[in-house]
């Protein structure tokens, strides 16, 4: 399935190994005398011998064969695997490229469903939602794991806490990174081709100790995860810029009317400056399945996903992005731009 749009020839992005970014800054030094050459070129490998970045300076865009002044776009929809709802609006967005990207939450009674799907589309941009919390009072879901194994998961009707807080306050990190493998796990023995990690309510970024798991989960299944260089981490997190491929994360916030949806969006985007930028959404029908699951949870629940479905389905808010010139791109093209990590 082809997601991305705007490079030329289609899927054929610029796609700069380090050996190229060497080879790149050498031939561009050809004014300098030889031996000065050879100490830029000397630089240039010890820098990727210590895992850095080759070029610091390159954005994410000139890392895949963009202007520096593109403006990037992941249009990105949670929670695939929640529901029936929520797969079917999902899978129909991805199929007709309304969007670029999804995560699925594998936690949940309906992953089975969206893991087939996967299985069919192989070329599918899909995530694992990694999650700590089960957010809706009346449709509750419990770890992966074994429940003796992750206690100081649990809340005491034994499910996954409700709130963010319960989580940053109890969870000891080797049980947090145990479940979360657990999760990725489950997906990739379920046949996903996973492209990256991301966190459902952001928990896993709540504390430095979640933060380093979720970064060392990366580097284990040697995928991307989600951070941006806008949100304020918490006081001794290390979060190394070479990691952070999105400059910044954009979603609707609660409060605004249904009738004044894209124009709420518009206002978000257009004076965004040039930038890798993810646009989440949350995606399901208005149906009986969906309000039963939020009857008690007006933000972003039934009404608030149909919503974001008819905004990324509108031919309206496709001929904004377009007239905006947004480049839309999924985790896929992203992880093309990844600097060597230590």
């Amino acid at each position: 399935m082809e997601t991305s749009q705007g490079a030329p020839g289609g899927s054929g992005l610029a796609d700069p190994s380090s050996d190229d970014d060497l080879f790149h800054v050498l031939r561009t030094a050809t004014h300098l005398h030889c031996c000065a050459r050879w100490v830029v070129l000397a630089s240039l490998v010890a820098a990727r011998a210590l895992g850095q970045a080759p070029t610091s300076t390159t954005t994410t865009q000139e890392r895949l064969g963009y202007p520096r002044d593109a403006r990037l776009l992941v249009i990105h929809a949670d929670d695939a695997g929640m529901a029936h709802s929520v797969n079917r609006a999902t899978v129909e967005a991805l199929e007709k490229g309304w969007i670029t990207s999804a995560s699925i939450l594998v936690v949940c009674p309906w992953f089975p469903e969206v893991a087939r799907w996967a299985r069919a589309h192989p070329d599918a941009d899909l995530g694992i939602h990694l999650a700590l919390n089960s957010e809706w009072t009346p449709f509750r879901w419990g770890p992966v794991s074994p429940v003796d194994k992750v206690s100081s998961l649990l809340d005491e009707e034994g499910y996954l806490p409700l709130v963010e807080e319960t989580v940053l306050a109890k969870a000891r990190p080797k049980e947090a990174e145990r479940e979360l493998r657990s999760q990725i796990d489950r997906a990739v023995a379920a046949g996903i081709r996973i492209t990256h990690l991301d966190a459902h309510m952001g928990t896993v970024g709540g504390t430095p100790a979640l933060i380093e798991v979720y970064r060392g989960l990366g580097r284990k299944y040697q995928v991307p995860v989600l951070l941006d260089r806008s949100r304020p981490y918490p006081p001794g997190a290390e979060v190394p810029d070479a990691e952070v491929l999105v400059d910044r994360i954009l979603e609707m916030t609660p409060g605004v009317p249904v009738t004044e949806w894209q124009a709420a969006y518009e206002r978000m985007l257009s004076p965004l400056p040039p930038g890798v930028y993810q646009l989440i959404v949350h995606l399901a029908w208005d149906d009986e399945e969906m309000r039963g699951a939020t009857w008690d949870h007006p933000d972003w629940g039934a009404a608030w996903r149909q919503a974001d479905l008819d905004l990324v389905k509108s031919e309206a808010f496709r001929n904004f992005l377009s007239q905006q010139g947004f480049v839309r791109v999924s985790w896929r093209d992203l992880a093309k731009a990844r600097a060597v990590q230590r």
